[in-house]
């Protein structure tokens, strides 16, 4: 049969293992030479069409920005109509979570399966962190798209409540876990932090942004007042009057327990913040890191170690038990049985509130949401995820029922 469509472009004949094809080369994004081979024309040219069209394709994905280039330009513009200490969340976790594990690729070369796998270390992080990412993943991809940087947008999939990553809810310490807390560091730098979390609700930015100044402990209530943020650039500290919002700015009331340990701090501070390092000055991210992991060393949680083999360190895993000394330092012992994080500790305060039957409004100004659907999605998961207090509610609603009807 005559082939239907005339070649546009040089084509040979060639006889392989006694087949003959028609042969014709292209050259991909990389100017190297390809062979393509057909048993007619029209396959040939049906092979060209298609290897041009991807290699057009590859061209223009080649021609667009790296992640990096884009994620930095994407931030910058943000900054002209978003609040600092919003841009130096923004920065932290595009760095951390985009431009570090896909920094290198072109925009227009990221699937949807390289994002899967960036977002694996975010889902490893609590759930709000994670859906900040994944916010963050379809903002600077979406703004790439509609300024045609690239042809389509791999986000597309997304959900930030994520969907097909496994994905886990940081529970509130319960009141045996709390004092458990207490009692491991009592004495030690991060006791006062804790308190501060567990009784007062701060964010960890409150927290280490509080200055003495502004904690009242001599009136018939005894109260702080959130006024400053603590963020860090560059592993420095910087301490901001723009809280995270404007509900953020708010007077809290102090419990007895909490009132007594910050007069007994305060007998001993030298410095105008609540918590300071040893030079009186806000702690550093890293500073800050220090301070934790005084709590990190005496959770009973397997850990890496190493030892030396043959004149080779050789790498395993130890499995400490409560009530164990660590093992490179005799004044540490596992005490912990749980794992526990800074914002943990506001999570706690705010379950209790719910708990202690504190009205929805209170809860949300107490805790600082600046949206009342925040504070409710907390309050229906603890309020309304207790079927032992829920069945009560029921049989009285069934028996009135049942008299009725």
């Amino acid at each position: 049969m005559a082939n239907k469509r005339r070649p546009r472009f040089d084509y040979g004949e060639v006889n392989i293992r006694g087949i003959h094809y028609y042969r014709a080369f292209v050259r991909d994004k990389n100017n190297k030479r390809i062979a393509l081979y057909g048993k007619t024309l029209d396959e040939l040219c049906d092979k060209v069409e298609q290897a041009e069209k991807q290699i057009k394709e590859d061209i223009f994905r080649a021609s667009t920005p790296t992640v990096k280039e884009y994620a930095e330009k994407w931030l910058l513009m943000q900054s002209a109509q978003v609040r600092p200490n919003t841009m130096i969340d923004y920065t932290s976790k595009v760095k951390l979570h985009i431009i570090k594990p896909l920094g290198n690729k072109h925009m227009g070369e990221v699937t949807a399966d390289d994002i899967k796998l960036a977002l694996v270390a975010a889902s490893r992080k609590s759930a709000s962190v994670f859906k900040s990412v994944v916010i963050l993943y379809k903002c600077i991809f979406t703004s790439a798209k509609e300024s045609h940087v690239i042809s389509s947008n791999p986000t597309v999939f997304l959900s930030s409540r994520g969907k097909g990553i496994p994905q886990k809810e940081k529970e509130a310490l319960t009141d045996e876990q709390a004092e458990q807390l207490l009692a491991a560091i009592k004495g030690l730098p991060p006791y006062v932090f804790v308190m501060l979390g567990l009784y007062a609700g701060l964010r960890r930015e409150e927290i280490l942004g509080l200055k003495w100044e502004s904690v009242f402990l001599d009136t018939p209530t005894p109260f702080l007042q959130v006024c400053h943020a603590w963020h860090t650039e560059h592993n420095r500290p910087i301490i901001l009057e723009q809280l995270k919002t404007a509900a953020a700015r708010r007077s809290i009331p102090l419990p007895e327990k909490l009132a007594e340990c910050l007069r007994e701090a305060r007998k001993e501070a030298k410095s105008a913040y609540v918590v300071s390092n040893s030079d009186g000055e806000p702690l550093s991210y890293t500073q800050f890191k220090r301070l934790w992991h005084h709590i990190v060393v005496r959770i009973a949680r397997p850990r890496p170690a190493r030892k030396k083999v043959g004149g080779k360190y050789i790498k395993y895993t130890i499995y400490p038990k409560l009530g164990e000394k660590a093992r490179n330092n005799g004044h540490v012992t596992y005490c912990l049985d749980f794992e526990v994080t800074p914002h943990q500790l506001r999570h706690t305060y705010i379950t209790n509130l719910i708990h202690a039957g504190v009205d929805p409004k209170t809860v949300q100004y107490l805790a600082g949401h600046e949206s009342s659907k925040i504070t409710m999605d907390i309050y229906a998961k603890v309020k309304y995820n207790r079927p032992e207090e829920l069945i009560n509610i029921l049989d009285d609603t069934f028996a009135l029922w049942d008299e009725e009807y």
